[in-house]
């Protein structure tokens, strides 16, 4: 796993975050890292049901390539595999909440380079770059980069692109804050459906929560119980 860390794009170990006690990455990788010995325990994510399980891998800080050389290619805090799909998972703890968010695009994604059944993603491309202030607390244009990704990534290995968003909901933040982040990933949410890269999105909380049915083992439901713990989200 660390190894993972070093490589990836946030530099989350070198720069001292990863030990911060608000962490994004840590609440990740340690959600995540444990099931990559053991991906068939890897409970399901809500909204995601219909979804053939269980999963062949489990990584984190995965890199989904631009289908060109050079620039900057989007990473991802997971990544599951299962026979028929792809799923980038995009982890979120606090960074919702501590700044309104700014959409940047580059023209670079203007490029038809994206395959079919793309229009909704670009159409929230080109609609973020009219009102770039359009969501306070949802990181949309990080999304569209990671869907942009997972789009090229999925062929590659012959999957079907997924983008699931995860979100924790710490208590100290205040309740209307984290119903407006809510009410902004429902939106997002309607307006991407029906394209090519699937998107779906639930709380660490909802998740966690099926770490300890019936079927999952002791193991993975202690391990939800840690992460709870830990990191409260």
């Amino acid at each position: 796993m660390r190894h993972s860390l070093d490589i990836a794009g946030g530099n989350e170990l070198a720069s001292g975050k990863f030990e911060s006690p608000e962490s994004s990455a840590a609440l990740a990788v340690n959600g995540f890292g444990w099931f990559i010995e053991r991906p068939a325990l890897l409970p399901p994510f809500p909204g995601l049901d219909d979804i053939e399980w269980p999963p062949v891998s489990v990584e984190i800080e995965r890199q989904m390539r631009f289908p060109w050389n050079g620039g900057r290619h989007p990473w991802l805090d997971a990544a599951v595999v299962t026979d028929s799909c792809l799923i980038g998972v995009e982890s979120k703890r606090f960074e919702p909440f501590r700044d309104r968010k700014q959409a940047t695009l580059a023209n670079a994604y203007d490029r038809d380079v994206w395959g079919e059944a793309m229009d909704a993603w670009c159409a929230m491309r080109d609609s973020l770059r009219m009102a770039p202030s359009s969501f306070r607390y949802l990181d949309a244009a990080q999304l569209v980069k990671h869907a942009f990704g997972l789009a090229t990534e999925s062929r590659r290995i012959s999957r079907a692109p997924v983008l699931f968003y995860l979100f924790a909901e710490p208590a100290r933040i205040s309740a209307s804050a984290r119903s407006e982040h809510r009410a902004e990933i429902e939106a997002f949410s309607v307006a991407v459906s029906g394209a090519r890269v699937r998107f779906a999105a639930a709380s660490w909380s909802a998740w966690l929560m099926r770490f300890s049915s019936a079927a999952t083992s002791p193991e993975v439901a202690a391990h939800a119980e840690a992460l709870r713990r830990k990191f409260k989200p």
